[in-house]
């Protein structure tokens, strides 16, 4: 109960001082997709939540409206003709990620957690992990959105069925490190997590996340 608590409290300190912070890149930003892509600025997308309830997730917007029902559906890959090119760029340097902040003075995330997944992605977790992340609050970052920073990429050099690729390649991978995560529940832990999310941003192939955390699940080798 004491560590919910606290990190009850670091979430609204930190999303307060975010939005406080970032607010002057928020208004260019806002302003630039007013003028671009189809003209929206933000993108809300239903997750599964907290216990599994749902929530909207808000991001900037970067690719087409209709996205989900064209081309790969829920799967984004490299080069993906459904974002826009400033849309590119925010998903680069994850700054569409940063309207989570109000996500997460609200309550629906926490800075870190399990990534929230859509629902027809949530149920690709074998039933263990979704049982074990049943009661965590998902996270605006965690270990599986830093090991996964180019999941695009793995996805796009797939020649199959990207589809079945993600069930059954990446989907198990990612329930593994959430488990690992709720195996490892610190502060500690967190704090590093937020520390290598900035890092792999400036160093994506560092793999200083492995000097770190040294007992993280073993590698697939199509992360190779």
């Amino acid at each position: 109960m004491y560590r919910k608590v606290f990190k009850r409290f670091f979430d609204i300190v930190v999303s307060a001082l975010g939005i406080l912070v970032l607010s002057p890149l928020l208004v260019p930003v806002m302003i630039i997709l007013l003028l671009t892509g189809e003209h929206y600025v933000f993108y809300g997308q239903k997750r599964v939540g907290y216990k599994n309830r749902p929530f909207r997730i808000w991001k900037f917007a970067t690719m087409l409206k209709a996205s989900p029902s064209l081309g790969t559906g829920s799967l984004t890959i490299r080069n993906d003709p459904r974002v826009f090119p400033f849309g590119r760029f925010l998903r680069r340097t994850k700054i569409n990620e940063i309207p989570q902040l109000f996500n997460i003075l609200l309550g629906d995330m926490s800075v870190v957690g399990p990534r929230p997944q859509m629902e027809v992605d949530f149920l690709k977790f074998p039933p263990h992990v979704q049982e074990t992340i049943y009661d965590a609050v998902p996270g605006m970052t965690g270990i599986g959105s830093i090991i996964f920073r180019d999941e695009e990429k793995w996805i796009s050099a797939h020649e199959g069925d990207r589809h079945e690729f993600y069930r059954d390649h990446i989907a198990p991978y990612k329930g593994e490190l959430e488990i690992w995560y709720q195996e490892h529940l610190s502060f500690r832990t967190d704090f590093m997590l937020v520390f290598l999310t900035a890092w792999v941003i400036f160093f994506p192939h560092s793999g200083f996340i492995h000097k770190i955390f040294s007992d993280l699940p073993a590698r697939p080798e199509y992360l190779d």
